[in-house]
Order: C-alpha cells, then structure tokens, then sequence
C-alpha cells in the first residue's frame, strides 16, 4: 500500500478511497473484462481501433495500481476465442497493439518485478505474435511480484476441456487412466491459472451483465463488480473503487451471514452508478 500512496496526491479522491482500503482484505486475484472500446469510440465518430488503442493506458493503470496495492494476481481478458468473428483489419490493429505494448513494457515489468503469463490457446495466434508474447514471459518468469495474466485467444470453456483433456494424457503416459480418479483439485491444477488463487473481484467494464466465458472455473465465488464506464475511460479512482466495493461485500461461499455487509449490495450486480462516459 505504501508504494502505491507515493504516486496518489495527498487529498486527492484517489488518495482518500485508498486510504479507506484495509491492506488485510485485499482481493487476492483480480479479473477484468474490459468492455467498451468499440463504444467509446463510436460515440466521439471514430473508428473502432481508436478504441482499442485508447485502451491500452487504462491497462498499464491496472497493471500498476494492482501491483502498487500488492495483489497476488491481475487477469485481463485481452481477446477471446470468439474475438475472431471480429472485422479482420481489427482483428490485425489488436494484434499490432500487443506487439507494440510487449515491445515498450517488458522493461517497466521488469522493473516493477511483474511476471507476465498467457493463458488461452497461445499456438493459434500469428507467428510473430507468439514470438513476442513468449518472449515477454521468458524474460519476466524469474519476477515474483504481480502475476499479470493475459487472457489471448481465450475460451473459459476451453480451458476446462484442455485441462481434461492434459491429465487423462498424463495418467495414459504414466499407466494409470485405468486408476485415475477426477476431482477439483485435479482438474484446478492442470487449468492455466494453476497455482494461483481463484478471482476474489471480478470487474467488468461497459455494464454489461454477463461474463462471456472468462475464467469459468476460477470465477465460481467471484464477488461481480459491473460500472457502466467504458473501458478507456476506466481510471485508477474507477479501480479503487471497485476494489472498496469488494470489501464490504459479505462473502458467505455457500454458507450463513456474518453480519459485516450483509445489507451491501446484495440484490444487484451493478457495483458502480457513475456515468458511462
């Protein structure tokens, strides 16, 4: 929490919703769809990949805050699986896009000691893509601070079937698929995520209600956060937000009241009023 008052002004909002934080309860790992691109771009007559382009600051704010705040794990939902039904010169201004903030921020991950992964079906991204990504998390795989993922090409119900699909391979290669047994614990422990913990906040962006096949698995008790901001316009208050919202949440996992938040947010999704600029 220190670090990340030294970047906040001293009566600032920023300042005083950070300070209302208590660093006991924080998430632990932290999922953003970020929705809206397409949107905000329309509404100021553009093109589409202004937006996206538009995009790519309030992800180094993310990336930043999160590990300033000392959050175990920050997933974006970068590109789908679906994303490829996209018009193709978009599809190509995201690819360039990523290329070109790999290139320019694997020195401020390696600065600010963030390990960069990809989870999703890395193999069907284009060549030099691909190159680049595993480039960036080679370089990074030593840091042991933040663990930024980034969801490419990215089907939560995928994920699952290829994580079924890895341990029956391994019990065949060990000689044990007549043995083997399936339970949670195995399947969370071949899934992309494997290691770290399940999504205590999940962010979405846009007001969208729905969580378009993002980290099915790991979202099971994920506390929903949705605003109607756009996500260019998602700032760093948007985030502290969010992640004061997630702290008066009462988080039961199947079980009783405790008392501290019951009455908080409990009939709605909608986690933030402020305007959908």
């Amino acid at each position: 929490m220190k670090e990340l008052f030294a970047i906040l002004p001293p009566g600032s909002r920023e300042y005083e919703v950070a300070r209302s934080l208590d660093p006991a309860r924080l998430p632990a790992h932290v999922g953003i769809i970020m929705d809206g691109n397409g949107r905000w771009a329309r509404r100021r007559s553009l093109p589409r990949v202004a937006g996206h382009r538009a995009g790519v600051e309030p992800v180094r704010m993310a990336v930043e805050t999160c590990a300033r705040l000392g959050i175990h794990s920050l997933t974006l939902y970068a590109f789908s699986a679906e994303n490829w039904k996209r018009p193709r010169a978009e599809v190509e201004t995201l690819w360039r896009l990523l290329d070109y903030y790999l290139g320019r921020e694997v020195a401020q991950l390696m600065e600010n000691n963030i390990q960069l992964r990809a989870i999703g079906r890395i193999h069907g991204l284009p060549k030099e893509v691909r190159r680049r990504l595993e480039a960036a998390m080679e370089a990074t795989a030593g840091n042991t601070g933040l663990i930024l993922n980034l969801a490419i090409n990215y089907s939560g119900r995928a994920e699952i079937v290829d994580a079924i699909n890895a341990l029956i391979e391994e019990a065949r290669r060990e000689g044990t698929l007549d043995r083997l047994v399936v339970d949670e614990e195995l399947v969370a422990s071949h899934l992309s995520t494997a290691g770290q913990p399940d999504v205590d906040l999940l962010i979405r962006t846009s007001g969208e209600l729905r969580v378009s096949n993002f980290l099915l698995w790991q979202i099971a008790y994920a506390e929903l956060y949705v605003t109607p901001t756009l996500w260019p316009d998602f700032d760093r208050l948007a985030l502290l937000e969010a992640v004061a919202a997630y702290q008066k949440r009462d988080r039961r996992f199947g079980g009783i009241e405790t008392g501290r938040g019951a009455a908080v947010e409990q009939t709605s999704l909608i986690g933030a009023p402020g305007p959908a600029a």
